[in-house]
């Protein structure tokens, strides 16, 4: 079975971002499952596409919104006024229709496209609701959209935030619709698109790689009492860190120590935790987070799932989560704590330092959280395939 995956970005060979993660991880249980699989996409800035069958680059370019330019946003913001569509797929029409009917052609023959995410699909339905596909709902973009909307301060941003939801949920109702079978990143984002039937869906646990990841030391030389990473430019995940600095840090002891690694733009001037500290990018995520006692996954907003919660269970370390940051998890890990409320998250952040600071070999193998999350997914990727496989003998 040969397939094109259809991305706003294509799959890079080094992934860093969630999303760049996410689609590596899904292109390779493809292969997994014997299928061939073209790309299709822009390329970002200073990334090398991963291997694939066949390539074709839209072009070269950054369409992160937090990075761009002033002058960029108001050229997306007047194509997608123009074109009546939503600003993520709005930055998709840079190569033009005639650009993506020709790579299609040059793809052919294929037996289905994989839509991956609803920028760059969302842009072209007329083109690629003329193919057999499987449509990726990496997040329900229409619900992250009024969720920023909700957490905007200011007018002008709320009301594009709003617009930009009810476009997204009609774009993601429509690809739902005209896909033979969708694939989301976690079983609530099923239900809120209403395609929780098996027969047309399935989630896809996820995992940071398809390789099992290594065995890890016993010890570890710990640096920080808490310590998360990720990309704070991300609105939900903002939203989140938001949550535990202003209701989640004010209620733990004043010696304790927090680094948060990763670019934050508009950090508090005045955190309200002394032990509070901003390290910025850090050259390497995994040592970061193996020099900290336990880990913060203090998500509150967004969909899909957080794969930083993925990469925490894989190497095994401890953890409080809310109920938010396990979408997308089959089984929690027992050194996980869940709690869904500011008081009772810091008094299980407390605890669970103290018990890593006397014990800081005790850490659960997180190949075995992996590989029962492969698992689910190598499942799900087939199941995804034999319905299009299906569906295309039928109809001849």
């Amino acid at each position: 079975m040969h397939l094109v995956f259809v991305s706003s970005l294509l799959p890079v060979e080094k992934p860093v971002s969630g999303f760049d993660i996410a689609n590596r991880v899904i292109l390779d249980a493809l292969r997994a499952q014997g299928a061939e699989v073209s790309l299709l996409g822009y390329r970002a800035p200073g990334t090398q596409p991963a291997a694939a069958e066949r390539t074709v680059s839209l072009g070269e370019q950054d369409i992160t919104t937090a990075s761009a330019s002033a002058v960029d946003r108001a050229r997306w913001l007047a194509t997608a006024l123009a074109h009546r569509t939503s600003i993520s797929s709005a930055k998709m029409f840079a190569c033009g229709r005639a650009r993506i009917q020709s790579a299609l052609q040059s793809l052919a023959p294929f037996d289905g496209l994989i839509l991956n995410s609803v920028q760059l699909p969302g842009a072209y339905i007329p083109i690629f609701s003329a193919h057999d596909s499987i449509f990726i709902a990496h997040n329900v973009e229409a619900v992250t959209a009024a969720e920023n909307a909700r957490h905007a301060s200011r007018m002008l941003e709320r009301l594009l935030f709003r617009r930009e939801a009810r476009l997204l949920a009609a774009l993601e109702r429509r690809l739902c619709l005209g896909s033979r079978f969708v694939w989301t990143l976690s079983e609530e984002d099923r239900r809120t698109l209403d395609i929780a039937d098996d027969n047309i869906s399935a989630s896809l646990p996820m995992v940071t790689r398809t390789r099992p990841p290594p065995g890890q030391p016993d010890k570890r030389s710990l640096r920080h009492d808490l310590g998360m990473v990720g990309t704070w430019s991300w609105k939900p995940n903002r939203i989140g860190l938001d949550w535990f600095l202003d209701r989640v840090a004010p209620r733990l002891p004043e010696g304790m120590t927090i680094a948060i690694a990763g670019h934050l733009p508009d950090p508090p001037e005045t955190p309200r935790h002394p032990g509070i500290r901003f390290v910025g990018r850090v050259a390497d995520a995994k040592a970061f987070l193996e020099g900290c006692a336990v880990i913060p996954l203090a998500s509150t907003a967004g969909t899909g799932v957080q794969l930083k919660t993925i990469e925490t269970f894989e190497m095994g370390l401890p953890s409080v989560a809310t109920p938010s940051a396990l979408r997308g998890v089959r089984t929690v890990p027992a050194n996980c704590t869940v709690v869904a409320d500011p008081e009772p998250f810091a008094a299980a952040l407390v605890e669970a330092v103290d018990t890593a600071r006397r014990h800081p070999e005790d850490r659960a193998d997180g190949r075995h959280f992996h590989a029962s999350q492969l698992r689910g997914l190598g499942e799900a990727v087939s199941r995804g395939l034999a319905r299009l496989g299906k569906d295309r003998a039928a109809a001849g």
